[in-house]
């Protein structure tokens, strides 16, 4: 679907922060994601209507990222990395077992709709493997009985972080599409300036923090 009134808003706020609407595409596609869980055809119209660019130059831009999702998914998107140092350490076997455990296999989605399993590459943390994701949090030095544990936490309402000893990230797992629990808000005296690119001489963040300098002596 389309932005939502209280999501159009939130959405003319981001362009109005950037020179050139296009360079406010990224941030649509992700307020695009957490309203529905995945990115629509409606939801890319819309944005190309606010960006002032084609349809093809939004799924062009979006596709390139593996974050973004062109078709439903679960409300739980676990990313299982299998490459080369969570492989040697088991993620291989890790991800037959969730398949198993889930009942599907990598790149489906369960018949509830609550999980969709991807057998991913690396995802950064080589030091902590075999590691997986869900909706982009951390699950570390895994095992096939903590991702049960983890899949079990989720489906019974409570939080997989806290079960798996996680207490950076505090709370219940926000759905898929939810980056983070506070949304970015950029004070009015604090954005970069908003001209043209040709029209820019010098950072208008430099020229501030020179006349700051100047003004502390």
């Amino acid at each position: 679907m389309r932005f939502t009134a209280e999501n159009l808003r939130i959405a003319e706020e981001i362009v109005a922060r950037y020179p050139l609407k296009k360079s406010a595409l990224i941030p649509l596609l992700h307020l695009a994601q957490e309203q529905d869980g995945w990115v629509t055809n409606e939801a890319m119209e819309h944005i190309a209507e606010l960006c002032e660019v084609t349809p093809a130059e939004v799924i062009g831009t979006g596709s390139f990222y593996e974050m973004f999702k062109f078709h439903p998914v679960g409300r739980y998107v676990v990313n299982l990395c299998t490459n080369i140092a969570c492989q040697l350490l088991g993620a291989e076997e890790l991800l037959h077992h969730a398949e198993q455990t889930l009942g599907v296999k990598a790149g489906g989605t369960t018949t509830d709709g609550l999980f969709t399993l991807e057998d991913v590459e690396c995802i950064a943390a080589c030091t902590e493997a075999p590691c997986f994701q869900i909706n982009y949090r951390y699950f570390n030095r895994t095992t096939p009985e903590a991702f049960d544990e983890v899949v079990a936490a989720i489906r019974s309402g409570k939080d997989p972080l806290a079960s798996h000893g996680n207490s950076a990230d505090p709370g219940p797992l926000p759905p898929h599409g939810t980056l983070a629990r506070t949304r970015q808000s950029i004070p009015a005296d604090r954005l970069g300036g908003i001209i043209p690119p040709e029209e820019a001489t010098e950072p208008v963040w430099l020229a501030r923090n020179q006349q700051g300098d100047a003004a502390n002596g």
